[in-house]
């Protein structure tokens, strides 16, 4: 399979969406961002890569660094993490206060802000140096020690928290978390700060890609059966209120970031990551999803 090629194909017929949706703008330092750009990089299992654009520029990742702390959380706690944090998909929006309330403070999956602040402070509780930890982690899956997180982005989120500062207190009410909520919310904003690169996301998804490799980096060790496990997350929860529509049109287990990027994976082949900043209105990249789409009906490869 020639993936160059292919995603040079995908490049131009991606570019009558160009100017569909826009940045994430509710947070200040995103809505800096130039929305005007796209990268998209592949690494196979067999050590090739095909790149295009912007495949190099760093970005905020935002809640894609939700799938490397629930690496970390399962690595340490094991099933027992289920105990406080769903495993279905949520179908509404990834900051439903709503839900939570109705579901008396159990997070529908790990990867709604309600069950990412879950895993902030599990992170806390069990790790001596959660930020050093965290990152090293980071840095270690994806190959790379320059990897770091952008403390202007955390600042700026937590200046308009205020959803997730509520979703955080009704989590307190409910005993679900156990560390000072202003504690839990800076180590969670700086966490979804990370910035990295199509390249260096598409490195760090190669270990959930193969799960026959040794899954062991900076001390989080999972097992071959845990890496299947969160890739049937990614694929039912991945997309929030938009995961069956991503299934139906990719076909790939993924995750998005409203930093306009995603990282998705065809198990046992490939780690792809794209991104470009302006989202629809589920708060995943038109682009992105649009790219992804075309992969998968261009090579004729995904999980169905």
């Amino acid at each position: 399979m020639d993936y160059q090629e292919i995603l040079e194909d995908i490049y131009q017929a991606i570019q009558p969406y160009a100017k569909e949706g826009k940045q994430a703008d509710y947070i200040p330092e995103l809505a800096k961002v130039n929305p005007d750009q796209f990268g998209m990089c592949i690494n196979t299992i067999y050590g090739e890569t095909a790149s295009v654009g912007a495949a190099d520029t760093r970005f905020s990742i935002q809640s894609i660094s939700k799938v490397l702390s629930l690496a970390m959380c399962l690595s340490i706690k094991g099933d027992s993490l289920w105990e406080r944090i769903g495993k279905e998909p949520s179908g509404t929006a990834f900051n439903s206060l709503v839900q939570l309330e109705i579901e008396k403070g159990i997070p529908r999956n790990p990867f709604i802000n309600a069950g990412a602040i879950v895993m902030a402070d599990l992170l806390l509780t069990h790790l001596e140096n959660p930020e050093d930890d965290f990152l090293r982690f980071v840095r270690a899956v994806a190959g790379n020690d320059t990897i770091d997180y952008n403390r202007d982005v955390a600042a700026s989120e937590r200046s308009c928290g205020y959803l997730n500062a509520a979703i955080a207190n009704m989590l307190k009410y409910h005993k679900t978390i156990d560390n000072d909520i202003e504690r839990v919310l800076q180590f969670y904003f700086l966490m979804c700060s990370i910035e990295m690169s199509c390249r260096e996301l598409s490195l760090a998804f190669m270990a959930f890609a193969n799960h026959r490799r040794k899954f062991d980096y900076a001390g989080i060790i999972l097992t071959p059966s845990q890496v299947k496990r969160i890739n049937a997350i990614l694929q039912t929860c991945g997309f929030y209120d938009e995961a069956g529509e991503f299934a139906y049109l990719v076909g790939l287990p993924g995750k998005s970031g409203v930093g306009g990027g995603i990282a998705a994976i065809y198990p046992l082949q490939y780690a792809v990551a794209v991104w470009s900043p302006r989202l629809n209105s589920k708060g995943n990249s038109v682009m992105g999803i649009k790219a992804l789409e075309l992969l998968t009906s261009q090579t004729k490869e995904s999980i169905f």
